[in-house]
């Protein structure tokens, strides 16, 4: 289930607010061992994961839960960029649960969503790699500014009666940001300048309307081994095929299909539709490059 972006939070007896983690939403099954965990688009990361997995193992019940997989910062705050370490074992990981779809084969989507909370807080064991992600009820400005305080990404706020619509985007799932940040499809880059390495800086867009459009490029926030390794994938996917016309620095880029996702952060939307002073993140792999949008509050 997905949350619609609004743009400012709210206060309401009938809403619940949690964190907005800063990470990779998984769904994990549980039981009969080592649990499973699988990204959004389904595909099986147990492997790429292990450590999450086998803490599963503390939930002896059969379960499907939902929650976001994170990487902590040395304040205990949730950074997606510190994700692109975890496959080398240098990330505090943690598997925040917040959602509870199915528990011994029964289907619990059509329960509501304080049910399943209750349900999937009463079966978690104690492990310190799965945490039951908390949330207050009524007072979504409290919760807001608690986040944007601590450096959070944001909240998330849920009607406390709302069922679980599997893969839909609904009203009654919102997302409030404290900062701005957004999906960005991969389309080309630029020659790099000075001591620069490998490439100056990606050329960015999202699907508007159905339609792959220029939002602007990016060229801070890569370590030195991230331009390398981007480099040497972006390579692999060149193509004579321009995606756009009309933006800037068109003579040196080179383009490529758009296949790669990143996450940015940026100051603001501009009037031409570019996200201003973008910097990259880190890499998605949890979502494809076709259901990248223009996230409108």
């Amino acid at each position: 289930m997905l949350a619609t972006l609004i743009d400012a939070p709210f206060d309401d007896k009938e809403w619940v607010f949690e964190t907005k983690w800063d990470g990779f939403r998984l769904v994990a099954k549980t039981g009969g061992g080592a649990g499973s965990l699988y990204s959004r688009s389904g595909t099986d990361v147990t492997r790429r994961y292990a450590a999450i997995a086998e803490a599963l193992d503390v939930i002896k019940r059969k379960a499907v839960i939902d929650g976001e997989l994170v990487a902590l910062d040395a304040e205990g705050r949730s950074r997606f960029q510190l994700l692109q370490n975890a496959l080398k074992g240098k990330a505090r990981l943690r598997y925040y649960v917040f959602d509870l779809l199915f528990l011994d084969g029964r289907d619990l989507r059509q329960k509501s969503l304080l049910e399943r909370k209750d349900r999937l807080h009463s079966i978690l064991g104690r492990h310190s790699l799965v945490r039951f992600s908390g949330y207050r009820r009524g007072s979504g400005k409290a919760a807001f500014n608690t986040a944007r305080r601590a450096g959070e990404e944001g909240i998330i706020a849920k009607r406390a009666a709302s069922l679980y619509h599997s893969g839909k985007r609904t009203n009654e799932w919102l997302k409030i940001k404290a900062g701005h940040e957004q999906e960005a499809i991969i389309v080309g880059f630029t020659e790099p300048r000075g001591s620069r390495e490998h490439f100056g800086s990606l050329v960015l867009g999202v699907y508007d309307r159905g339609k792959l459009v220029y939002v602007g490029h990016s060229g801070g926030g890569f370590s030195r081994e991230m331009l390398a390794t981007l480099h040497a994938r972006m390579m692999k996917l060149r193509t004579d095929n321009r995606p756009f016309t009309d933006i800037p620095h068109e003579d040196r880029t080179t383009w490529i299909r758009p296949r790669l996702v990143c996450q940015v952060k940026f100051t603001e939307w501009t009037d031409e539709g570019e996200m201003r002073h973008p910097v990259f993140l880190g890499m998605r792999t949890d979502k494809p490059a076709r259901q990248v949008r223009r996230e409108r509050a």
